[in-house]
């Protein structure tokens, strides 16, 4: 009897397996339509420009990266949560600009206005499960000391929506329920104590989040510990590029820093998709050295010239053309030999893998000046190899002299 009970759910099981990757890619797709919706809906209100556009490299990669993850690992809920995140950040920017279109623009006959309202929540809703992503990284479990973090943040995150939604009611008993920016009226000027507490909260567990995978990259290894590391990267990147956009450091800055930092948005759900697919995994050492070399370089080389700079022109007493040149002439005379010091140094902390690499073959080649017998030599080089490159087989063949 167990057993025929226990096919029907085995063969339901199977079915939800398979129609997961449809799913995946339906949510996908719908994201994207909804984003290209807005854009004429943008025009209409006038309120199309490139600061707007801004979302599109917020939602599309979330999109892309939790359809594949989605698609691939559908037992993963990570997939599934970038894409529930890209989702409600598209639905609630679409129902704030339909809402002015239908309320201050003067179409009320259009349909669904007072639904708009309802899903009008802001961007701070999709936002505010970003968290989430960073806490259940990579495989959506998490331990019993920190299961408490996941209920309270579900709970909170419960609240802020309630908050947000009741002022959305409240709001469509006015004659112009959202102000001509966007958005319900009153939302954006609540004083109610209890709100503020439950934002500062949700910050703390969002401290909680990082602060939790911080503490496990301290005890993780192997291919743990590498995830852990693109989620870093990718996270560093991501505030580094919201910090100049939110602070307006990059307002005049030429288009080339606007793409490095368009791509340092997009870095987050990258470096998710790369640590839960394991595509690439290793090659994070040797980006994030290569990334800090190059900075402490070009830091060190501005320095040199900036003070060569000074020293000619206003201690030495040469010209502008000359001291310029000369500090030019400098900085390129220091590039090589900086670089592979700086590189070196960082190698030593950041990409050991190499490091070791290059002090084994050093070693090697230092016995290999006094070695005289073939056998030892032979030994002594596949230990070499065996240490540097790590190959799954190496052997050495040494063609026998021919006499005579």
């Amino acid at each position: 009897m167990n057993g025929r009970s226990s096919q029907p759910t085995e063969v339901a099981s199977r079915r939800l397996w398979l129609a997961s990757p449809i799913v995946a890619v339906v949510l996908g797709v719908l994201t994207v339509l909804l984003v290209v919706v807005d854009v004429p809906l943008e025009a209409e209100i006038h309120t199309l420009s490139a600061f707007n556009s801004l979302e599109l490299v917020f939602v599309l990669p979330f999109t892309l990266v939790g359809t594949v993850v989605a698609r691939r690992e559908p037992r993963n809920p990570m997939g599934w949560l970038l894409l529930l995140i890209a989702l409600v950040v598209v639905l609630t920017g679409d129902a704030s600009d339909y809402t002015v279109f239908v309320y201050y623009f003067g179409h009320r006959g259009w349909p669904l206005g007072q639904l708009a309202v309802l899903f009008d929540a802001g961007v701070i809703a999709g936002l505010a499960l970003l968290p989430l992503a960073i806490m259940l990284f990579p495989d959506g479990q998490l331990g019993p000391r920190w299961k408490w973090l996941f209920r309270g943040y579900v709970v909170l995150y419960a609240v802020l929506l309630t908050a947000v939604e009741r002022h959305a009611v409240v709001a469509l008993g006015r004659r112009l329920p959202v102000w001509s920016g966007g958005g319900v009226v009153g939302a954006n000027h609540s004083d109610a104590l209890a709100e503020h507490v439950v934002v500062a909260l949700l910050v703390v567990f969002c401290i909680a989040s990082v602060a939790r995978q911080l503490l496990s990259y301290r005890t993780s290894t192997g291919v743990r510990r590498q995830q852990l590391k693109w989620l870093g990267a990718g996270g560093a990147t991501c505030i580094a590029s919201l910090v100049f956009l939110l602070t307006g450091l990059a307002n005049n800055a030429p288009t080339a820093v606007w793409v490095l930092l368009i791509l340092g948005w997009a870095a987050l759900p990258a470096s998710i998709g790369v640590g839960i697919l394991k595509y690439r995994l290793y090659e994070i050492d040797r980006l994030i050295s290569r990334t800090l070399s190059y900075a402490l370089l070009t830091a060190s080389l501005v320095g040199v010239f900036i003070g060569l700079i000074a020293l000619t022109t206003n201690t030495l007493a040469f010209s502008g053309r000359v001291g310029v040149a000369a500090s030019t002439l400098a900085a390129a005379a220091l590039f090589n030999p900086l670089r592979k010091r700086i590189q070196r140094l960082v190698d030593r902390r950041f990409n050991r893998a190499r490091y070791n690499a290059e002090a084994t073959v050093a070693a090697f080649t230092a016995r290999l000046r006094d070695a005289v017998e073939i056998d030892a030599i032979r030994a002594d080089l596949l230990d070499a190899v065996n240490g540097a490159v790590q190959p799954t087989h190496a052997s050495v063949w040494i063609k026998p002299h021919a006499r005579g």
